[in-house]
C-alpha cells in the first residue's frame, strides 16, 4: 500500500484456531459502548489496557476472518492507493481502472505523472457498482417471473 501498511499473510492453522477461540471470547463484549479493560499477564507492570468498543468490534471481525484462514489488511479510509493496488482491490486490470478514472467514475489525483486513488473514493465506486448490479439482477429476476421461467 502507498501508506506503508503491513503486507497480508495467511494465518497458520494454529493461528486460525487461536483466532477463533479469541473471537468467541471477545464477541460477547461487543454489545457495549464501554471500553474493554485488559490486563496483560505476561507484563504485569503494564497494568490495565483499555480498548475502545469500536476497536473491539473491529478486532472481532479481524479474528473471525483469520479463523476462516483469510489474510486481513487494514487500510485507513483516507489512504491513497496506486492504480495497481486499486485495480487489485476491484479485481480488474490496471488498464480497466485507468479507463474508469479517465471517465470520471472514480475520483483520483495526480502526483507528478502518477495517479493516486483514495480508498474512500474507491469504496464509494464499489458500493455504487454493486448496487447497480443488484438492481439489474432484481430486474432480470422479475422479468423471469413474468415469463414464468
Amino acid at each position: 500500500m502507498a501508506q506503508g501498511t503491513l503486507a497480508p499473510t495467511l494465518p497458520s492453522e494454529a493461528e486460525a484456531i487461536l483466532a477463533k477461540e479469541t473471537s468467541l471470547v471477545l464477541a460477547s463484549r461487543t454489545q457495549t459502548t464501554d471500553p474493554l479493560q485488559l490486563r496483560l499477564l505476561d507484563d504485569p507492570s503494564a497494568g490495565t489496557v483499555k480498548l475502545p468498543a469500536s476497536a473491539v468490534r473491529m478486532l472481532v471481525h479481524i479474528l473471525e476472518e483469520m479463523a476462516r484462514g483469510n489474510a486481513v489488511t487494514l487500510i485507513p479510509v483516507h489512504a491513497e492507493l496506486t492504480t495497481q493496488e486499486a485495480a487489485d482491490m476491484l479485481n480488474i486490470s490496471r488498464p480497466s481502472l485507468i479507463q474508469l478514472l479517465d471517465e470520471g467514475k472514480i475520483e483520483y489525483r495526480r502526483v507528478g505523472t502518477h495517479r493516486r486513488v483514495r480508498f474512500e473514493a474507491l469504496m464509494a465506486y464499489k458500493r455504487r457498482a454493486d448496487a447497480e448490479r443488484r438492481a439489474v439482477l432484481a430486474e432480470l429476476a422479475a422479468y423471469d417471473q413474468e415469463l414464468g421461467l
